[in-house]
């Protein structure tokens, strides 16, 4: 059977004795034909060759949210009457109960009435709607389900494929702790280095993961139940024809769903969020539509699930909530604090970035004490909470130097200093902006100076670019790094939900209906909102890089699986992930030692001699180089393309000829071009 499907066409294999017939349906704007628009601008498939774009629709599903019943304790006598009513008496009981916890322990600010459930099932249907809003989106985008094997993989650009391949080395390997091991021993990432993988790239995400999906598929086949399906897809316009399977079963489904499934969860926590900030569950609905309106602005999930951030940001987002009910509240739990600071590690392991954003939270709540709005003994246990996070990581991460040599580390021990001492020292009866400001510059020169000190100690410069960034706000950062501002515009989302706050706008309250202001104003945001709802979701295309296939296809063909490969940082870990090969360089760019073999590596597009490229390259023990000429010629404005940036690394040669267009006529005497294609040629370095 034949299903057409934006121009792939999936053919059900051949059935066996005793097999029924599987049936597809065919989605309405399906075609048959492979015909293709091109993508569109700014997105497209490594080494510049773009992802084709198609109309059409795919195959849909939706996956159940099971939960599991409400757990009861030691019951009295007339609850077990209760109990043995039915499940309607148990689902009253745990509702009083709920309510009690809420009500009498204080638990939110805001008042819990009869409809508690009906916060918590509005949370649940905010999180089903994003789960599937960003799974349709990502298949729109890449018509994922039809892809290859071979294809997803290389969907997973950069160092979204570095950090995947960690992911199939464990669940490929003989069991999981062996792929444990073989991560924590790689001999593949930095050759001829072995470097502990789970230490340097915040790879906890993919360990989990890969647990889980060896757990299930276990299960699974120990039960009998089919966990994928495999389809024969032909890809039309004489390209061969490959296998696509479907199910939580392939590898690359079960990744991709996890993900998408936390971040579902995340938009649950916006909603308690906005309606515990506002003490309204109309802040809750503000947060998400606004959330929603601008999603383009506020994540990336959709179109790089494997990034460090989307595991990372939904556990900000429940960090920030339980930190924001510790201020609330007029004394400070243990209960609290275990769970801010279970919240900072799973934030924490995941991404390297976590650090600067806890600095400026911690900055912030500095600021806010020396102000005199919270007390300084609440503060000193919050700071406490994030040392013990940040030490548990520290040991997670089997002694990552860079988190004790962080601002982060520098500023929380200065914050605790100065709470300690500044009482001592500044006397006073009361806050003065004096004060303020001695206090504020003792933070940031004690900071600075214990950073620089703890960096000196370690021998520490893994951190070239950002010691500009850490010490200033979430909208500084968002100009600056581009990841960073999907903090700024969620906490802007956050902050909407204020607008109904009693406690900010009860004056108006008197005179305008609550519901009738926010209305009008969600009207009014509905207007430009649905027209970026509307462009996420009239993306429509289909992955493809034929150039990067063939290339990948040699390589595991025609090289030996111990071959070395140098090139560019994208394209490395595309080999690393489909081909197991070992290689030199790769896009994960916090580490010095990595950006001086990067360099070296990038020589090939300098105007350097090829007998000192060839020299600098056999040290770092490369077979194979792979030569990109998009990177030699392209450029996005003057002065940018590779040549004329080395021109200003390496004077000395400005004005001879590129290496990489040398390379591109005749490499020889000092390479063989054993493979080309129109993106990519292979050049084998001859041992002399």
């Amino acid at each position: 059977m034949v299903v057409p499907s934006r121009g792939r066409n999936k053919e059900s294999p051949p059935l066996k004795p005793g097999q029924q017939q599987q049936h597809q349906q065919q989605s309405p704007g399906a075609s048959p034909s492979r015909g293709r628009r091109p993508h569109s601008p700014g997105r497209q498939g490594s080494g510049g060759a773009r992802a084709m774009r198609k109309g059409g629709g795919g195959r849909r599903a939706a996956r159940g949210d099971p939960r599991g019943p409400c757990r009861e304790g030691p019951a009295a006598d007339g609850e077990r009457d209760v109990l043995g009513r039915g499940p309607l008496s148990l689902l009253r009981l745990c509702g009083d109960r709920l309510r009690v916890f809420v009500v009498d322990r204080k638990a939110f600010i805001t008042k819990a009435d009869s409809n508690i459930w009906l916060t918590v099932l509005l949370a649940v249907f905010a999180g089903v709607l994003h789960w599937c809003h960003i799974t349709t989106l990502f298949e729109n985008d890449r018509h994922f389900s039809h892809l290859s094997t071979l294809e997803r993989e290389m969907a997973f650009r950069t160092e979204m494929g570095l950090y995947y391949s960690y992911f199939k080395i464990i669940i490929e390997a003989p069991s999981f702790w062996s792929g444990v091991c073989a991560i924590m021993n790689d001999k593949l990432t930095e050759y001829p280095l072995v470097i502990n993988t789970l230490q340097r790239f915040n790879l906890y995400p993919e360990v989990v993961l890969a647990s889980w999906y060896r757990i299930y598929t276990t299960i699974m086949d120990f039960l009998g139940v089919p966990t994928k399906t495999c389809w024969t897809v032909n890809r039309g316009k004489g390209l061969s024809p490959v296998e696509s399977c479907e199910g939580l079963g392939d590898p690359a489904s079960f990744y991709v769903a996890v993900i998408f499934l936390l971040n579902g969860f995340m938009m649950s926590l916006f909603f308690i969020y906005g309606t515990y900030l506002s003490g309204s569950r109309l802040g809750g609905l503000v947060t998400v539509l606004c959330f929603f309106f601008n999603h383009g602005e506020c994540t990336r999930v959709m179109w790089t699930p494997p990034l460090r951030e989307s595991f990372s940001y939904p556990f900000l987002v429940m960090q920030m909530l339980i930190l924001t009910y510790i201020l609330r509240i007029p004394s400070i739990n243990t209960g609290s604090l275990i769970a801010l600071c279970v919240s900072n590690i799973f934030f924490m392991l995941p991404w390297q970035f976590a650090q600067f954003v806890l600095l400026t939270q911690i900055a912030s709540l500095f600021a806010v004490c020396i102000m005199g709005y919270i007390d300084s003994s609440k503060l000193q246990k919050i700071l406490s909470a994030h040392m013990v996070s940040l030490l548990v990581c520290f040991i997670l991460m089997f002694g990552n130097s860079m988190l004790l040599t962080s601002y982060y580390a520098a500023s929380l021990v200065v914050i605790l200093g100065i709470l300690e001492w500044s009482p001592k020292v500044l006397k006073r009866r009361k806050r003065e902006v004096y004060v303020w400001v001695i206090e504020g510059f003792a933070w940031l020169f004690g900071t600075v100076t214990l950073k620089y000190l703890t960096s000196l100690v370690f021998g520490i410069a893994d951190d070239l670019v950002f010691h500009a960034l850490q010490l200033l706000a979430y909208s500084v950062l968002a100009i600056l790094i581009m990841r960073l501002k999907l903090f700024l515009t969620p906490h802007l989302c956050i902050m909407a939900s204020l607008v109904c706050s009693k406690q900010l706008f009860g004056w108006l309250f008197y005179k305008v209906q609550p519901k009738t202001l926010v209305f009008a104003i969600l009207a009014l945001m509905t207007i430009e909102g649905s027209a970026n709802l509307r462009t996420q979701w009239n993306i429509m295309g289909e992955f493809s890089n034929l150039p990067q296939e063939e290339l990948l296809e040699w390589i595991q063909v025609n090289t030996r699986q111990d071959a070395v490969f140098a090139g560019a940082m994208p394209t490395m870990a595309s080999v690393k992930l489909s081909t197991l090969r070992p290689i030199v360089n790769h896009p994960h760019y916090e580490d010095a030692g990595l950006r001086a073999r990067t360099k070296v590596v990038y020589s090939m597009y300098s105007r350097k001699p090829a007998s000192q490229v060839k020299r600098d390259l056999m040290k770092l023990g490369v077979n194979y180089y792979i030569l990109e000429e998009s990177l030699c010629v392209s450029r996005k404005k003057p002065g940018c393309s590779m040549p004329e940036i080395w021109d200003v690394e390496d004077p000395a040669n400005r004005g001879k000829i590129p290496l990489c267009t040398l390379m591109s006529k005749d490499s020889r005497p000092y390479f063989i071009t054993v493979f080309e294609n129109s993106n990519y040629r292979v050049l084998k370095i001859p041992k002399e």
